[in-house]
């Protein structure tokens, strides 16, 4: 799914390569493998907001969105191997052009298979820019560990550290530590499975009314479904997020203000048809209500958009 834009969502997003190459570890290593992907699109986005900057224009616009992405995985062993991904997605607004954002992503992966369970850690550095000038830089580590319990269920423990820095508004840098736990059934394989989720985050900005605690829930469910000699793939997805704030912020109540507190509902579909063995064409769709009591951050949204895929 290309939506949502803020950048924390994007790395939630990132496929975990549910299907592993497994081998005997006694054999030789399978060669180095090499994956590209590139796609373009337009959209519609009733409500263009900045998240992390809790910025909405409460009006909408028509984007060009452009995105690509390549990676490597190479064995070292049958147990062991490391995959690197580069990331890169463009949103122009046919409007609101001061809002067209640019993002770098750089991923490594090193993950070692041990009975029962397999351990992973990756490193994920991303760039953004605001209007062609630079706008954020996150560092982020996450060590994991993940396994099946049975034939159809796999799961999956991480730790997350993130270090956030945006350009001109030194009081949004933050830290956030996470911990995520999600469960994955597998009612026919690939074919058709069932993703929940929960995760506990705290973030520490350096301007006190800006730290938070949240808790946050996901159900997702993946298809593929045959249709005229093809599998389309349609994936249903709602995501729930709960924000204590700390300290007062200013605008909230009467007088020098109140705590924040924020609910956030996020509705997304996605339908994928394959064109070819390398091409697809995606159609998706997404709402986004956010509750809070600080005004700025009370809207709703919704995005419409298709775009073509060509992978190799």
């Amino acid at each position: 799914m290309p939506w949502p834009r803020s950048i924390l969502s994007r790395l939630a997003v990132l496929p975990l390569g549910l299907a592993p190459l497994y081998v005997n570890a006694e054999e030789a290593p399978p060669p180095t493998t090499y994956s590209a992907e590139l796609a373009i699109g337009g959209e519609y986005d009733t409500n263009v907001t900045i998240d992390e900057l809790d910025t909405s224009i409460r009006q909408g616009d028509h984007a060009l969105t452009l995105d690509g992405k390549v990676g490597l995985r190479k064995h070292f062993t049958g147990d062991t191997d490391l995959r690197l991904s580069y990331d890169f997605s463009q949103d122009m607004f046919q409007e609101f052009s001061r809002l067209d954002r640019q993002t770098h992503i750089l991923g490594a992966n090193l993950g070692v298979k041990m009975q029962p369970l397999d351990t992973g850690l990756s490193l994920f550095y991303v760039n953004s820019l605001l209007d062609g000038k630079g706008f954020l830089e996150l560092y982020r580590v996450s060590p994991s560990l993940s396994g099946f319990i049975n034939r159809k269920v796999f799961t999956r423990a991480a730790y997350i550290f993130a270090d956030k820095r945006i350009n001109d508004r030194s009081e949004r840098d933050a830290r956030t530590h996470t911990g995520e736990l999600d469960l994955y059934y597998f009612a026919r394989g690939l074919r058709s499975y069932f993703n929940i989720g929960y995760r506990f985050r705290t973030e520490h900005a350096n301007l006190e009314r800006l730290d938070y605690q949240a808790h946050a829930a996901k159900l997702r469910y993946i298809r593929r479904i045959d249709f005229k000699n093809r599998v389309l793939k349609l994936e249903l997805a709602y995501r729930y997020e709960e924000r204590d704030y700390s300290g007062i912020t200013p605008g909230i109540g009467t007088g020098a203000g109140e705590e924040r507190g924020d609910e956030r509902h996020r509705w997304q579909a996605d339908l994928e048809y394959p064109l070819s063995t390398h091409s697809a064409l995606q159609v998706y769709a997404g709402y986004s209500d956010y509750k809070s009591n600080f005004p700025v951050s009370d809207y709703e949204q919704g995005v419409v958009g298709t775009r073509f895929i060509y992978r190799w």
